[in-house]
């Protein structure tokens, strides 16, 4: 293992340094011409308070990592490895989606830095092809933060090493934890705000040699092509956010057509993955309003669901009552915890689940992104999102179960939360 603070080469040099889902989805959105043709928009937003990107990240060389990343297309082995790929089901991804991406445009971008200092990236587009700018963009753009800040925060090279070093020091700190807990396991769901490409492989590298029985895989394509690693994760709320999005234009804003899509969504991707991928993610609208809707087949067949957002012990305990209403063993369901943890967070999580469902982690920021906090020089992990926020001219929204997270015009957030039977109370300043 060998850290360095960077190197030369552009930052995303393969069209599979993203997360698993973007291809799953990417498929199923492929896959289905009401989707596919749709245009989409994407927007970043940077949610950790009194962060100026615009004041770090020189443009000329945001827009140079861009431009390159905006090139890339699948090779012919990393194709090969996508068309063999069957850790889910045989022949996951379809042929027609395959040959799509080995000629994939990614399309143009908006970008501008405010006078205040905010930087402003969008992208608009097919959503067959600018969905994989979510990743890429946010990639970037949280390195390109980290590199020019460590080297105009941190100019005394000693003092440099050693906080880099102090990366490596909390990582063994964290091996050293999570080995008393043999039966936790976890999976890399760091891509997006990774301290950098070469800190994430790294990691990954660490993880597999160290905790070969309790780390699960990556979420990042790539490296689990690169280290023979299970490449993990199902979807994400851009599905559920823009197929009720396309339903509020198509229905005039019926209430029940826009309640409907996201059933529709959760009964095509079963008849598209099946059991494989039967991981249903609930917080889009709130879970409240998934449990009290979906269908009972969606509790009985799927494998379990992820929790994103809200407090953790909570969700857990309407997860146990959803499965009972049901008469389904929750004993035999997973929970995926995803939002901000930490190894203090996962022991206290799988410490409470024991004995009444199965848990296990997609760990992010905290694990591919922790050193030492530097705030007086803004050397901190910041909370990054790239978000669908439009559909053909419709705004998008997400409510979550923490209303923090909450994405769309005041306006359609109260909509929706009408719409929805939305109540929660739950706010928690994103951290990660």
């Amino acid at each position: 293992m060998f850290y360095r603070e960077h190197s030369d080469d552009y930052i995303i040099n393969s069209f599979l340094d993203t997360d698993f889902y973007k291809f799953t989805m990417g498929d199923f959105i492929f896959s289905n011409p009401k989707f596919a043709d749709a245009t989409v928009t994407f927007r970043l937003k940077c949610r950790t308070k009194n962060i100026k990107l615009g004041n770090v990240i020189p443009m000329a060389h945001l827009r140079e990592e861009l431009d390159h990343t905006r090139r890339l297309k699948p090779t012919n082995s990393e194709l090969y490895y996508l068309r063999g790929m069957d850790v889910y089901g045989d022949r996951m991804l379809s042929e027609p989606y395959l040959q799509f991406l080995k000629n994939i445009q990614l399309p143009e971008y908006e970008m501008r830095f405010t006078g205040d200092g905010d930087l402003e990236l969008e992208f608009r587009g097919p959503w067959k092809s600018v969905t994989y700018w979510e990743l890429f963009g946010l990639s970037i753009v949280n390195e390109l933060y980290r590199r020019y800040t460590l080297r105009i925060g941190i100019t005394n090279q000693d003092d440099r090493s050693r906080y880099l070093l102090n990366g490596f020091s909390r990582l063994l700190i964290k091996i050293a934890r999570l080995r008393e807990y043999s039966d936790l396991t976890f999976s890399d769901f760091g891509t997006r705000r990774r301290a950098s490409r070469q800190w994430q492989d790294d990691v990954i590298d660490v993880m597999a040699n160290q905790l070969p029985k309790q780390f699960r895989g990556t979420s990042n394509v790539h490296l689990a092509m690169k280290y023979n690693l299970v490449p993990i994760g199902t979807s994400a709320h851009e599905l559920f956010m823009v197929a009720a999005g396309l339903a509020d234009i198509q229905s005039r804003s019926d209430v029940n057509s826009i309640r409907f899509s996201q059933d529709e969504v959760m009964r095509r991707w079963w008849e598209k993955y099946g059991h494989g991928l039967s991981i249903a993610l609930t917080d889009t609208y709130g879970t409240k309003s998934t449990f009290e809707n979906a269908r009972p087949e969606v509790a009985r067949d799927w494998k379990g669901t992820r929790q994103d957002s809200g407090d953790p012990l909570r969700y857990k305990e309407k997860s146990l009552q959803w499965y009972k209403r049901h008469g389904v063993n929750p004993r035999d369901k997973i929970i995926v915890f995803s939002d901000g943890l930490t190894v203090d967070s996962m022991i206290q999580i799988h410490k409470d689940c024991r004995d009444e469902i199965i848990d296990t982690y997609g760990w992010g920021t905290n694990l591919t992104n922790d050193f030492e906090p530097r705030p007086e020089v803004g050397l901190i992990p910041l909370s990054l999102v790239i978000k669908p926020v439009a559909v053909n001219g419709q705004g998008l929204v997400k409510l979550s179960d923490n209303i923090a997270k909450a994405i769309g015009t005041p306006e359609d957030i109260a909509r929706y939360k009408k719409i929805f039977d939305y109540d929660e109370t739950y706010f928690e300043p994103c951290t990660y």
